[in-house]
């Protein structure tokens, strides 16, 4: 199933069964560890609950995404998709997270995608023109004793800039709460990462606080945990 993305609704159409792990990414960086099973998301259409939110792209300007934006197409990830986590894997790209995996980590994080695992890694395209701007997901982990959700999303650097993640970012929250699964939806990205908080808090996150979050093994990180409640508490 791929789902199109416009200022107003998210649609889905069925193009095909695929069982995808998800990963940890968080808002502009493609890289971070994950585990679990998936399930199937997004049963009809939902409509985004902020079709134009307000962000700072990643030179701190403010941008507005309207109804009549760029649309997008959220793809399950797939075998061929392994070209995605490479081109995310540059020193650019993975600057918040302790820079570049090996080639032998990457090849095992691309067989975690398309394992099956509880959530959904997507591939994001734009629906005209098709060109791939790079990936947003959301996947299962235990946080303070609690079974959650946890999202994060990473744009290629030649499309930042263009409000596309906090499209992205509000998308995955509704697929996430059709599942009924876990009431919340948590997003960790640095403190020190702007482009990142901006993109949550444009998104309809709301800020719990700071916490250290450990990426990659060995090493800490200072992050701000945003939530979700996908109960329509937050």
């Amino acid at each position: 199933m791929q789902f199109l993305l416009t200022g107003e609704e998210i649609t889905g159409e069925i193009i095909g069964r695929s069982h995808v792990p998800m990963i940890r990414l968080f808002d502009f960086e493609a890289r971070v560890p994950f585990g679990g099973s998936r399930e199937r998301v997004a049963r009809g259409p939902a409509r985004l609950s902020d079709p134009c939110p307000t962000v700072k792209d990643m030179d701190g300007m403010d941008e507005r995404i309207a109804p009549g934006g760029e649309r997008m197409c959220l793809v399950p990830w797939a075998e061929g998709d392994l070209w995605l986590l490479r081109r995310t894997n540059s020193p650019e790209m993975t600057v918040h997270l302790g820079g570049p995996e090996s080639e032998e980590r990457l090849l095992a994080r691309h067989r975690r995608y398309v394992e099956p695992a509880p959530g959904q890694m997507y591939r994001v395209t734009l629906a005209d023109g098709g060109e791939t701007v790079g990936s947003v997901g959301y996947w299962q982990r235990t946080w303070r004793d609690t079974e959650v959700w946890e999202t994060g999303w990473g744009v290629l650097p030649e499309f930042q800039g263009r409000g596309l993640a906090v499209r992205a970012a509000p998308a995955v929250r509704e697929f996430a709460r059709t599942t009924g699964t876990h009431r919340y939806l948590h997003a960790f990205p640095g403190v020190g990462h702007a482009a990142s908080n901006a993109v949550c808090r444009g998104a309809g996150f709301t800020l719990l606080g700071q916490v250290d979050a450990e990426y990659p093994k060995g090493r800490w990180i200072r992050s701000n945990d945003w939530r979700v409640d996908l109960e329509g508490g937050d």
